[in-house]
């Protein structure tokens, strides 16, 4: 038949992961993250924020769709982002934040000292975002502790933003912060995909593309109903039907 080979190809190219321009059900957490970096980077005010999910329900996406969207506005500060998991240990993230901004390479305390200078002076607002945050969890907690004491600091023009597959790694890791309502991160969750909320994301994908269905309607909610029972993780059912 031909032009079939690039019908496939297209419901594949559909199918990624990559970021959408509107992500289905997650309007209310995307408006959260916006105003949160109005709120703060926009209005010079220092503060954390702390995004939670299980794997594939949209944190990184919504952020990304949002730090996009609001470029703009975000352009008279600077924006960090890091995924933890490259990080060679939990320490790493001093290193690595500090060369972002352009300070000479230095580990250990004084590296830390030098940043935690560095984002208490005169200056724009820095939006450090921190993915896959768990990866930071180390034997005392101090590195988790110490970067979401930064935005308390007097004088601080730091943005904390981090997400995180735990639900209660604030808990566990940053109890002592809780003693300080005040100024304690502000909690984000994303709740699992439903088996509705998943059949609607396959649908807008596969609607994408002109023509018959590829894949049969009973087929997709096959697949949304064995997702949602597991994991709820929109990307594993993009990648069985992209496989199918």
């Amino acid at each position: 038949l031909p032009g079939t080979g690039t019908c496939y190809q297209q419901v594949k190219r559909v199918l990624h992961a990559a970021v959408p321009d509107r992500l289905h059900a997650r309007e209310r957490e995307t408006g959260v993250i916006r105003e949160f970096l109005r709120e703060h980077v926009c209005g010079r005010r220092p503060g954390s924020l702390y995004i939670s999910g299980a794997p594939g329900t949209g944190k990184t996406a919504c952020l990304s769709r949002v730090l996009l969207d609001c470029k703009d506005e975000l352009a008279g500060s600077k924006t960090i982002v890091l995924n933890c998991m490259s990080l060679s240990s939990p320490q790493g993230v001093f290193p690595a934040a500090a060369q972002q901004l352009g300070l000479p390479a230095a580990t250990g305390r004084d590296g830390v000292r030098r940043l935690e200078k560095q984002l208490t002076a005169r200056g724009p607002m820095v939006l450090l975002v921190l993915d896959e945050l768990d990866q930071l969890e180390s034997k005392g907690q101090d590195v988790l502790y110490t970067l979401f004491e930064w935005p308390r600091l007097p004088g601080s023009r730091l943005v904390l933003v981090g997400l995180a597959n735990a639900l209660d790694l604030t808990d566990r890791s940053l109890a002592r912060l809780g003693a300080r309502a005040a100024g304690s991160p502000r909690l984000l969750h994303f709740a699992p995909y439903t088996r509705e909320q998943l059949t609607a994301i396959l649908q807008e994908r596969l609607g994408q593309v002109a023509g018959d269905p590829v894949l049969d309607a009973a087929a997709l909610q096959f697949c949304a109903r064995k997702v949602s029972a597991v994991s709820g993780d929109a990307r594993k059912a993009l990648d069985i039907c992209r496989s199918a």
